[in-house]
């Protein structure tokens, strides 16, 4: 084996391994729901993610977004900042609140919308999908007006 052409023979990953991703470089051209700024910052496009997106989401003080799902993809939603009113069902009609720390968790297909809960407070959250293409279907729902409150509950944290 000639060395003059070891440099053809690097290992793959040098170019396509880790990959870093400055929050200052995220794309805003990404599926948008009303009343929220997504960007993303790990898709099928930007780094070749098959399984995953990731991104940043924004919701400006007591603002919500629209209703919408994100079909056969499971999302996870992490709370950095702000405080976070998930509202979700049919008819929007299940609600739930988390804060900076908190990991939300949206199953596929499930109708539901995000709240600002803060008027002052702009809501940051991190946003990981199951999929490397973003997908967002934004839905025409009339919610109920008082959602039933759900609190969280595993088998650790019961009642």
């Amino acid at each position: 084996m000639s060395h003059h052409h070891d440099h053809e023979h690097e290992p793959a990953w040098k170019h396509d391994g880790v990959r870093v991703v400055p929050g200052n470089q995220l794309d805003p051209n990404t599926a948008q729901t009303p009343g929220m700024d997504r960007k993303a910052a790990i898709t099928l496009a930007r780094v070749g993610a098959q399984k995953l997106w990731a991104g940043t989401v924004h919701i400006h003080p007591d603002a919500k977004t629209g209703a919408h799902h994100h079909g056969p993809l499971e999302s996870v939603i992490y709370v950095v900042k702000g405080r976070a009113r998930m509202r979700w069902g049919d008819n929007l009609e299940f609600t739930a609140e988390a804060g900076p720390g908190d990991f939300i968790y949206v199953p596929p297909f499930v109708p539901h919308q995000e709240i600002n809960a803060s008027p002052t407070e702009v809501l940051e959250c991190v946003l990981v999908r199951s999929d490397g293409e973003a997908t967002a279907v934004n839905l025409d729902i009339e919610p109920v007006e008082k959602p039933e409150t759900v609190l969280w509950v595993d088998p650790i944290h019961r009642g």
